[in-house]
C-alpha cells in the first residue's frame, strides 16, 4: 500500500529532500554574514548590503526557474540541476574560505559561489513544492496537512543547521568558517543521493503515473475549443502586443521605482518584477474566466503576505540586534549565544506542526474551519499580536535595560503559530487554484512575493532605534523599541483586518477550490 499514516510515501521523500536542502541553505546563512566581517573583514554596511541582495534574489530567481520547469525541463530535472548547482555553490564558499591571505581569489569564489546558489536555489524552491500537490486528487482534504508536514521538513532543517553549522564554524578563528560551508556541501550532496536514488519508487500520481517527468505544460493540452479560438499568426500578434505591454510597464515600474531608490539596482529589479511577472500570467490568452478568477486571488493573497514576511523576517536583523544588547539570556549562570535564539522558531514550527493541522480538522468536523484567505488573516493577526505582546515588555524599560528572555521568546512562539497558519496553507492555496501548466511559474510568483517582503524588512529594520540617530517613519520619530515594535503591530493588524473584510470575496472567487 502507497501510504504512510496516511499521506502517501512520495510525501516523505520529498520531506527528506526539503530537510536535506534547507540544511544546507540556513547553515550557510547562519555563519555567512561572520564570514564576511570577521573572515573577509568588509564593513557592516556592504556585509549586509550584501547578504540582503543574497536573500532577495534567492526569492526571486524562482520565478526563472519555475518557467524553465513548466515549459522545458520537467520538476525532476530541475530538482536535479538545482540541487547540483548548490552544492557547487557552497563548495566555492568552502574555497573561498581557504583562501583568506588571498584576498582577490576569496572574494571572486565567494560571489561565484552566491551565484550558483542563487541559481540552485530558483531551480529548485518552487518545483519541490509544487511536487506536493501532485501527489494527490484533486479536492483531497489532505493537502493542506501534506503542506504542513513538508513544511515541517523544512523547519527541521532550518533548526539543526545553525547550531551544526555554527558549531564547526563559528569557532573564534576565522580560518575555520571553511569547514560551516563544507558541512552544507555535504548536506546538499545528501539531498541528490536521495532523491536520485528514491524518486521513481514514490514519486507517483494517485493512479501510479510517474510525477515530474516531462514539463507540466506539455502534460496540459488546451482544449480543442481554445486551440480554434485564434490563428497562428493571431496567436503571434498577440503575443507580440504582450510583450510590448509587459516591456512598457517594466520601463514604467522601474523607472519610478529608480526615482524611489536611486541605484539599489537589486531592489529595482524585485520590486519591479512583483509588479510585471504577475501581468505576464493575466495576459495569457489560454485563461478561462474561473482560472483567471483564481489566479487574482493568490496574488491578492500574496499582497498581503508581503507584509506578513517584511514584519516576521526582522528576525534575522532588528529582533536578532534587540536579543543581542536588549534581552537578558543568562539561564543557570550560562549565557546564551544571541544568535541560537534563531533556533527558536524552527523548534516551534516542528512542535506546532502537529497541531495545528489537528485543530483545522477539528473545526472541519463542525463544519467551523475558515477558508485558505481568513487563515491568511489568522497568521497576520497572530503576527500582530506577537509583536503587541513584546511591546509589554519594552514599555517603559531604559535605555541600556535588558529584558527578560520571556519576552522575546513568546514573540517567536506566537509568530510561529500565525506562520502555520499562513504559510504552508498558502503554499497549499497556489497548488489548488493553479492551472497545472502555471504550476511551478505561479509558485516562483509565490516567492516572488517573499522576495519583496525581504527587501521591505530591510528598509523597515532601517528604523531600529540607535543612540544620535534620528528615525522618522510617516512624520512620526521612532525613538524607542516600543514605538520600533509598534510600527509591525498596526502594520499588521490593519493587513489583518483588511484581508478578513475580503475572505468572503475571495472565497466565492476560488469557486469551490478549498
Amino acid at each position: 500500500m502507497n501510504s504512510l499514516k496516511g499521506h502517501p510515501k512520495g510525501l516523505y521523500l520529498i520531506f527528506a529532500t526539503s530537510t536535506a536542502e534547507r540544511f544546507s541553505y540556513y547553515g550557510m546563512r547562519a555563519i555567512f554574514i561572520l564570514f564576511l566581517t570577521q573572515a573577509l573583514l568588509f564593513d557592516k554596511e556592504l556585509a549586509t548590503s550584501i547578504y540582503g541582495s543574497y536573500t532577495g534574489l534567492v526569492y526571486l530567481t524562482p520565478l526563472i526557474g519555475g518557467y524553465i520547469a513548466d515549459k522545458y525541463w520537467g520538476i525532476r530535472r530541475s530538482i536535479r540541476w538545482g540541487a547540483v548547482m548548490m552544492g557547487l555553490g557552497q563548495f566555492l564558499l568552502f574555497l573561498s574560505a581557504s583562501m583568506l591571505h588571498t584576498p582577490g581569489w576569496a572574494h571572486g569564489l565567494m560571489y561565484g559561489g552566491l551565484t550558483l546558489l542563487i541559481l540552485g536555489n530558483g531551480c529548485f524552491k518552487p518545483t519541490v513544492s509544487s511536487l506536493v500537490g501532485q501527489l494527490y486528487t484533486p479536492g483531497d482534504k489532505r493537502i493542506d496537512s501534506a503542506y504542513t508536514i513538508f513544511y515541517m521538513g523544512v523547519n527541521v532543517g532550518a533548526f539543526i543547521a545553525p547550531l551544526a553549522c555554527g558549531y564547526f564554524g563559528e569557532t573564534g578563528n576565522p580560518d575555520d568558517f571553511k569547514w560551516g560551508f563544507l558541512l552544507a556541501a555535504v548536506v546538499i550532496l545528501l539531498t541528490i543521493v536521495i532523491f536520485e536514488t528514491q524518486k521513481s519508487k514514490y514519486l507517483l500520481s494517485p493512479d501510479g503515473k510517474q510525477l515530474g517527468v516531462l514539463p507540466d505544460a506539455r502534460q496540459q493540452a488546451l482544449s480543442a475549443e481554445q486551440a480554434k479560438s485564434a490563428s497562428a499568426g493571431e496567436q503571434s500578434s498577440r503575443k507580440w502586443r504582450n510583450l510590448g505591454i509587459l516591456a512598457a510597464l517594466a520601463l514604467v515600474f522601474g523607472t519610478l521605482f529608480y526615482l524611489w531608490l536611486g541605484d539599489d539596482w537589486v531592489s529595482v529589479g524585485i520590486f519591479t518584477a512583483c509588479l510585471v511577472f504577475p501581468i505576464s500570467i493575466l495576459l495569457d490568452s489560454s485563461l478561462t474566466k474561473i482560472e483567471r478568477e483564481r489566479i487574482f486571488v493568490i496574488y491578492i493573497i500574496a499582497f498581503f503576505v508581503i507584509f506578513f514576511w517584511a514584519a516576521y523576517e526582522q528576525a534575522g536583523a532588528s529582533l536578532t540586534l534587540f536579543a543581542a544588547e536588549q534581552t537578558d539570556r543568562v539561564i543557570w549562570g550560562w549565557e546564551m549565544p544571541a544568535s541560537w535564539i534563531q533556533s527558536f522558531n524552527p523548534l516551534f514550527v516542528v512542535l506546532l506542526a502537529y497541531i495545528m493541522p489537528a485543530f483545522w480538522a477539528f473545526l472541519n468536523k463542525r463544519n467551523r474551519e475558515p477558508s485558505s484567505p481568513a487563515k491568511q488573516a489568522i497568521g497576520l493577526l497572530l503576527l500582530s499580536l506577537g509583536y503587541l505582546f513584546i511591546c509589554f515588555g519594552v514599555k517603559d524599560v531604559q535605555a541600556g535595560t535588558k529584558v527578560n528572555l520571556m519576552w522575546l521568546t513568546g514573540l517567536y512562539f506566537i509568530h510561529t503559530m500565525g506562520e502555520i497558519a499562513l504559510s504552508p496553507i498558502g503554499l497549499s492555496m497556489v497548488n489548488k487554484l493553479t492551472p497545472l501548466r502555471f504550476a511551478s511559474l505561479m509558485m516562483g510568483l509565490w516567492y516572488l512575493s517573499m522576495a519583496t517582503a525581504n527587501k521591505f524588512a530591510g528598509m523597515l529594520g532601517g528604523l531600529y532605534p540607535e543612540a544620535g540617530k534620528e528615525k522618522i517613519l510617516l512624520g512620526f520619530r521612532i525613538e524607542t523599541m516600543y514605538d520600533f515594535f509598534m510600527i509591525f503591530v498596526i502594520m499588521s493588524g490593519i493587513a489583518a483586518l483588511i484581508l478578513f473584510l475580503l475572505s468572503k470575496k475571495l472565497r466565492q472567487m476560488m469557486h469551490g477550490v478549498e
